[in-house]
């Protein structure tokens, strides 16, 4: 048992000297006179009169005991560690190839949207990449703006950067990593969507940057949108950060392999420190109980010297 204000406990010394008061006083003795007859001493009657008599004293004590603040420790609970999540998808020249009813970017980025559903609560991230890099959407748990930028970024739009016609991984996967190391919290992840090979991960730089990203506590899951091999520093990028790469097929395919990624990474809940809490209730229902006895007690229980 705690209290926010300890210090309103030393006004309790006003009805303990009450009740001491009432039960150690001496009087209350009334001599009646009783012709031939036997009289009691009535100390049955006078127990009961000084324990009315004490109920307000001790109302006072439950008044002084609530102003005092009680307090008690709410039960622990958990909640959500939050996962930085970091969308890297190629917007190259490509990736306008046809891919179910549109093109590897319609199906990438409807994919995505759907993937927000599913992880409802973690902090997400879209950069767009060819042979520069664009952040479009910085890390957020408002995934409106990555929801809206399907059309702007679409590579068979006639204002598309020419900077963007390449593909550079290497380039997008150290733009991202400065992204997701700036957050000091929660988990680190990439979805890399591409459709091609990336010169920029030869002669071991592939290694080089699987190592950083490691380091850094940063999974990588690539998604290979074509029906091109997987290139092998793609491959030892996600193995050796503890992810993993996928080729699907058709529309419906991606959006399993979105759901298997969410399946993969799973949501992980901390236990949080009990809080402190008000702790009114027994007191309330103490202080009414005893003010209810009191009003009744006032019928009849009360010392009457005459």
């Amino acid at each position: 048992m705690s209290f926010s204000h300890p210090w309103v406990l030393l006004f309790l010394i006003v009805p303990i000297a009450l009740l001491v008061w009432i039960w150690r006083r001496d009087g209350g003795h009334v001599v009646l006179p009783f012709d031939h007859g036997v009289q009691t001493r009535g100390h049955a009657w006078g127990t009961l009169v000084n324990l009315a008599q004490s109920l307000p004293a001790l109302i006072l004590a439950v008044v002084v005991l609530i102003l005092a603040g009680p307090q008690q420790l709410s039960a622990p609970k958990t909640r959500r560690v939050l996962t930085n999540i970091e969308f890297c998808v190629d917007v190259s020249g490509s990736m306008t190839a046809s891919f179910g009813e549109g093109t590897r970017y319609d199906a990438s980025m409807a994919a995505i949207n759907k993937f927000l559903d599913y992880r409802e609560g973690d902090a997400f991230g879209l950069t767009f990449f060819g042979n520069e890099v664009l952040h479009w959407v910085p890390l957020t748990t408002d995934v409106s703006a990555i929801k809206c930028a399907p059309p702007f970024m679409d590579p068979m739009s006639p204002g598309h950067p020419h900077w963007l016609g390449g593909t550079e991984i290497g380039k997008a996967l150290r733009a991202c990593r400065e992204v997701l190391i700036s957050r000091e919290q929660g988990d680190r992840m990439i979805v890399l969507v591409s459709d091609g090979y990336s010169f920029d991960l030869g002669n071991g730089q592939d290694v080089e940057i699987a190592e950083k990203l490691k380091v850094d506590g940063i999974v990588v899951y690539a998604i290979h949108i074509a029906a091109s091999e997987v290139p092998g520093p793609v491959v030892n990028i996600t193995g050796l950060t503890g992810g993993e790469v996928f080729e699907p097929e058709s529309p419906q395919a991606l959006e399993t392999v979105f759901k298997h990624i969410d399946e993969m990474q799973e949501t992980r809940l901390e236990r949080t420190a009990a809080e402190s809490m008000d702790h009114f209730y027994p007191y309330s229902l103490a202080g009414l109980i005893l003010l209810g006895s009191s009003t009744l007690s006032l019928f009849g229980l009360r010392f009457t010297p005459w």
